[in-house]
């Protein structure tokens, strides 16, 4: 199957947090399809549901020709097949050795993939006629969407392949469901509640599969599923796209109907639960309400802090790691971009070199897991969704990093950029905004400008996130005035020390000096 360029719309529209209102899909049936896609079904046993599902794709309005799909068989035993009723472009693939699970199999279809949008699909999903037309639509009129169809559920009939494919064909596959049996799932009513996630501070939760579907350049860009994830993989590739400016639009003329209720109303629901909330409080660090021990360390940090060492002394750079570390906020990795491929292991450095400093630095930090060394950082931060970015020689204050995020997200801005006592500036960035930057700005256009627009740029003195909360918030305790004089009046008594003042004045700033692009584009 031939790769088809599709239309490359000129110039992005950039699109603020998720709404996506900007963007106008053509109605269904009124216009002209030119994106191949691939339709992935990841499936372990099941042949019978398998064989509705692609009945169902056999009826579909998406031209046939640009269509193909991919059955991914994670070692069903016995062996799934092609049945006579399916869609004419339609093959099976074995997943490889060295794992399994939905992710994994999903890698291996992706990777047998040719089309320029990819559809992740379930093989117990029975889907309207129009259902991949509907969510193909949006991505040609842009490539950085993740695409989400509805579903209603329902215990599986008996139905036959013939009678599913006649009713889609005909635009009626509820009238094979009892109305009254069908159950909505908790995700549309989210995203009826939340304007079809235009106003959704964090879309990406409601992107739990079956159906979604995205552009090939998108998919590559995140690196397909983690195969680690037994479930909930589907939320933490959302996650994950959406640390890479991806925009969520679900689409609820993509009907579907799946067989079988929510795994979790059923005998293991709570375990089920349990099972991906472990998984995504490791990789998904904007789940708070899933890391409330504060003394484990995540896979995944909530904030990156990047010092430039270059040059650095070796004393300064171990402060400003120390600074970081001690921290009131707990759950960050540290970056330190120097000349570290430049140490020979097997070298003395010379005492009094920068090479020398440089090897004391590795070897403080060289085994503690929340330090890192690289040449230079990566262009975002991406899995971790905050970086921070300051001299070494101005780390931050121990409540600094907790209180500028979470202004971030109370403002839903995408860059804070702050002006340090001592002069210069340091950055805290939003990795989505970054992202989403990146891909939109013109070429030489300064993504600083472009997060502006997409989400919000705030300009502040460092000094307006040094106080912690508790101490900011808590008011000055006036001292009260005896009620009358007490008994041993003019004896000599002990004196109590004095309460220390609420708080004290804040050092005056000094003038902000004329600031530099805030990070680069390579």
């Amino acid at each position: 199957m031939a790769h088809l360029t599709g239309m490359e719309p000129q110039p992005r529209p950039r699109i603020r947090h998720n709404d996506y209102s900007p963007l106008t899909p053509p109605p269904i049936g009124e216009w002209t399809p030119t994106l191949s896609a691939s339709v992935v079904i990841p499936a372990h046993g099941g042949q019978h549901r398998l064989d509705l599902t692609l009945a169902a794709l056999a009826a579909q309005t998406y031209p046939a020709h640009l269509i193909e799909v991919i059955v991914v068989d994670d070692r069903s035993d016995p062996p799934l097949r092609l049945p006579d009723l399916r869609p004419d472009n339609t093959r099976v693939v074995v997943v490889p050795p060295g794992g399994w699970g939905a992710g994994h199999a999903m890698n291996a279809g992706i990777a047998a993939a040719e089309g320029e949008i990819v559809q992740r699909l379930d093989a117990d999903m029975v889907i309207s006629r129009e259902h991949l037309e509907a969510l193909f639509r949006w991505h040609h009129l842009t490539d950085y969407l993740v695409t989400i169809g509805g579903k209603k559920f329902a215990e599986e009939p008996a139905l036959t392949p013939a009678q599913v494919h006649e009713a889609v064909r005909h635009g009626s596959p509820e009238d094979l469901f009892d109305p009254s049996a069908l159950v909505s799932s908790s995700t549309e009513e989210t995203i009826r509640r939340l304007d079809g996630l235009r106003a959704s501070k964090n879309p990406y939760q409601v992107c739990t599969g079956p159906t979604v579907s995205l552009r090939r350049a998108l998919l590559d860009d995140v690196r397909g599923f983690d195969p680690e994830v037994g479930r909930g993989q589907d939320t933490e590739f959302a996650y994950r796209l959406a640390q890479a400016g991806a925009v969520f639009v679900p689409d609820m003329e993509a009907r579907a109907v799946h067989l079988g209720l929510p795994a979790q109303r059923g005998e293991h629901g709570k375990s089920i639960v349990r099972l991906v909330e472990t998984h995504l409080a490791h990789r998904v660090p904007l789940r708070r309400d899933l890391r409330k021990e504060p003394g484990r360390r995540w896979l995944v940090p909530y904030v990156e802090v990047v010092f430039d060492v270059t040059g650095a002394d070796e004393r300064a750079i171990v402060a400003a790691v120390d600074a970081v570390l001690r921290g009131t906020l707990t759950d960050v990795v540290v970056t330190l971009a120097g000349p570290w491929s430049s140490l020979d292991g097997g070298r003395r450095w010379a005492p009094g070199t920068g090479a020398f400093d440089l090897a004391l630095v590795k070897a403080a930090f060289g085994h503690d897991a929340r330090v890192r060394f690289a040449d230079q950082a990566a262009p975002t931060a991406a899995p971790v969704p905050f970086r921070y970015t300051a001299p070494v020689g101005s780390p931050p204050a121990p409540a600094l990093l907790e209180r500028a995020v979470k202004a971030m997200l109370e403002e839903r801005i995408g860059l804070l950029v702050l002006d340090l006592p001592g002069g210069g500036t340091a950055t805290l960035e939003r990795t989505e905004a970054v992202a989403r930057a990146r891909r939109l700005a013109a070429p030489g256009e300064d993504p600083a400008g472009v997060i502006a627009q997409t989400h919000g740029v705030r300009h502040a003195a460092a000094s307006e996130f040094e106080t912690p909360p508790a101490a900011a918030a808590k008011p000055a305790v006036p001292q009260a005035a005896p009620k009358s004089t007490p008994p041993n009046a003019g004896k000599p008594q002990a004196t109590a020390s004095p309460k220390p003042a609420a708080a004290q004045a804040p050092r005056p700033e000094a003038a902000a000096p004329r600031r530099r692009g805030l990070f680069r584009r390579s």
